[in-house]
């Protein structure tokens, strides 16, 4: 069991059992066991919605019994809240398959890892460009080339 600590300061028990993998199935329609091939492993990185509905659907006896509703927890679920989460699901979902399949979705978390890291580098050396300021400077450029006034309509304005 993992545990990740909402924004509001709630901690919530992430487990992956056979019941939990049964009822995320249930509420979202969401295969637990298609973690392994990727696609879902990449939806739930790319979707934090998603995720945050997964992870809703698996402390929900928790959430049930603290009374939180679905709506109060999506609330309290922003920022490095949803990457605590993320982490307890995804070392929660490698925990629980057979070894053979925890290997393999080990080597999948690892991988990708490291290509949304490879992709925060890339946009943030984009954003560290000199190229990008100059296309930024040319734009503002062509901006201030215009007399800065709106063309006049050629729908007459009736006189009050």
């Amino acid at each position: 069991m993992k545990t990740f600590t909402d924004n509001t300061g709630r901690t919530w028990s992430v487990t992956v059992n056979v019941d939990a993998v049964k009822r995320v199935k249930g509420l979202l329609g969401v295969n637990l066991l298609e973690v392994v091939d990727g696609k879902l492993l990449e939806q739930l990185v790319s979707d934090p919605v998603l995720l945050c509905d997964l992870v809703y659907s698996l402390c929900k006896p928790e959430a049930d019994a603290r009374q939180v509703s679905d709506e109060e927890f999506g609330r309290a679920m922003a920022g490095d809240t949803i990457d605590g989460a993320t982490t307890a699901l995804l070392e929660e979902l490698v925990g629980f398959f057979p070894r053979e399949r925890r290997r393999l979705l080990a080597k999948a978390l690892g991988k990708l890892r490291t290509l949304e890291a490879m992709a925060l580098k890339a946009a943030e050396d984009r954003l560290d460009s000199p190229a990008l300021e100059k296309e930024m400077a040319a734009a503002l450029a062509r901006l201030g080339d215009s007399s800065g006034s709106l063309p006049e309509s050629s729908v007459s304005t009736p006189d009050r």
